[in-house]
């Protein structure tokens, strides 16, 4: 990046003593314009649409034929005579209308946003370090896909326990399981 372009989005600088400078501002708005709320039609698309509408963008695929050679990756606008290539930093995100998906681009590629590991979830309340999954609701649904459903509670170790507890006020009331030993 020079001078004349800010560090993040590459928006061009009014400089001083500019002549015509609606020019500049206006390639800047162009750009947020293309950036803001990013959302784009594809990115499976190599070669470019042969029916792009005025604004529509893409995430160019690999490898990248035709008007869209070299630009890899980029987000391509078309502008009506012509694309337009804006390159993507490290967590960029967009919205990929054809998958119904956000994808974040991570300094190579534009990944699915996936749910891998993390360690605590708290849905409708706040887990901590002794419960990592928490969940306050009316009522939980864990439904089979396939012909049965199983749920799960595996002991460490013979002397552990593996429960359901059931509580009123967070006081146990009723207990069943593996308690201690087998």
């Amino acid at each position: 990046m020079t001078d004349d372009l800010s560090p993040t989005l590459g928006l061009p600088y009014i400089q001083p003593s500019q002549a015509q400078k609606h020019v500049t501002h206006n390639e800047a708005v162009r750009i947020l314009d293309s950036l803001v709320q990013l959302a784009v039609l594809d990115r499976d698309l190599s070669n470019p649409p042969g029916d792009a509408a005025h604004g529509d963008r893409y995430l160019v695929a690999s490898p990248a034929q035709g008007d869209w050679a070299g630009q890899e990756h980029k987000v391509a606008v078309w502008e009506g005579a012509g694309w337009a290539f804006l390159t993507p930093q490290i967590g960029w995100r967009a919205h990929v209308a054809d998958e119904m998906q956000t994808v974040t681009f991570d300094g190579d590629e534009w990944r699915t946003n996936e749910i891998e590991t993390v360690s605590l979830i708290g849905v409708n309340t706040s887990a901590d370090a002794y419960n990592r999954l928490a969940v306050a609701s009316e009522a939980v649904l864990l439904n089979h896909v396939g012909a049965g459903h199983q749920l799960k509670i595996n002991k460490a170790s013979e002397s552990d326990t593996a429960s359901l507890l059931f509580q009123i006020n967070y006081s146990g009331r009723a207990e069943m399981g593996l308690a201690g030993q087998n």
